[in-house]
């Protein structure tokens, strides 16, 4: 396959043709060539109803719309149970010969970068990290933008005015979800106290359920995690409380999908919603546009970013009332418009 690097800026829209066209018979595979992909997950798990599974969705979409089998001759991902697993995974993706290999996740980066240094001939794809490698295409996410408006959506709901942030892993991309949230809370009320705590990890979700308890208990009425597994804790959390004590009005913001179905929870019967919005990162469609680009075109070691204007990121309306979601309206156009800039790193 060809290799050339340039900068690049997909639309969405460009991926919805792309995606729309018809499953390809065996034949047709052959005569085409499709690329074989895999990805391999951070510690986060391929289930961890965040990051890596809508990666894994937009692999398997497109596996499945065009007659793939799992495995090496056409897609699959391969779990990182730690950091340590990262090169042996990659390896292991090289000896099974896959056209293009996905690190998902800014953690993978120093493996990713180190591999593609040793094997040019191989094409791989980093998301959420940068690499000057010209085998090495990279996908990242304006996640601060979409943080923003879920700052504003805390600010404007809290009943107690404090809310909180759980991260993952502090780094260079958690930075960006901490400084939009912060931000778009501040814009709306520059006196909201919002106390913020990392895990450590993107995979402990005991560790999630501790930091949410202690939060809650100070009276913060809201919690925006960006932590992927370690968030199904604060998730936890939030429907232990208001199943124990229903007339605690607590709430979850969730990360990178919809993440609705993970605060539902049951109290005198009836289903209550306890996500109260989520913000997106279409880490599925920008994995998709790459495999269909490639497909098309060869590889090439482009770097994409996507943001509020090409909806690769957003917010999602969830148990938002109708003046904050015409808030989160105005402020996301202003952002578009450039009449706000969204800071990417915190003030500490």
């Amino acid at each position: 396959m060809k290799k050339h690097s340039k900068l690049v800026k997909y639309t969405m829209a460009g991926l919805a043709l792309l995606g729309a066209v018809a499953p390809m018979t065996a034949q047709a595979q052959d005569e085409e060539g499709l690329a074989s992909v895999v990805m391999i997950t951070d510690i986060g798990g391929v289930d961890d109803k965040s990051f890596n599974q809508s990666a894994w969705e937009g692999i398997s979409a497109y596996g499945e719309e065009n007659g793939l089998e799992r495995g090496a001759q056409g897609y699959d991902y391969i779990q990182s149970d730690s950091d340590s697993d990262f090169i042996n995974n990659i390896n292991t993706a090289m000896q099974a010969n896959f056209d293009l290999i996905f690190g998902i996740g800014y953690k993978l980066e120093p493996a990713i970068n180190q591999t593609a240094q040793q094997f040019r001939d191989k094409n791989f794809i980093i998301v959420d990290a940068t690499s000057e490698e010209e085998n090495v295409a990279t996908i990242n996410f304006k996640d601060h933008e979409a943080s923003f408006l879920a700052g504003v959506a805390a600010a404007m709901t809290t009943e107690t005015d404090h809310i909180g942030f759980v991260g993952g892993v502090e780094g260079v991309v958690i930075d960006r979800f901490e400084a939009g949230f912060v931000a778009g809370a501040q814009a709306v009320n520059p006196d909201i106290q919002i106390t913020v705590e990392y895990a450590g990890s993107f995979g402990d979700a005991s560790a999630g359920k501790q930091i949410a308890a202690a939060m809650y208990a100070n009276d913060a009425d809201i919690i925006f995690h960006a932590s992927g597994d370690t968030g199904n804790g604060v998730f936890s959390e939030a429907k232990d409380l208001v199943t124990n004590d229903p007339s605690r009005n607590l709430w979850v913001i969730g990360v990178d999908r919809d993440q609705d179905e993970e605060g539902i929870v049951e109290v005198d019967g009836e289903e209550r919603h306890l996500t109260l919005t989520s913000t997106l990162k279409q880490v599925g469609t920008g994995i998709r546009t790459f495999i269909d680009e490639t497909n098309a075109n060869g590889f090439q070691a482009t770097h994409a970013v996507y943001g509020l204007e090409d909806g690769g990121v957003d917010l999602t309306e969830g148990q938002l009332s109708d003046e904050v979601k015409e808030a989160v309206n105005d402020y996301r156009q202003q952002i578009i418009d450039g009449e706000i800039e969204v800071p990417e790193t915190p003030e500490r």
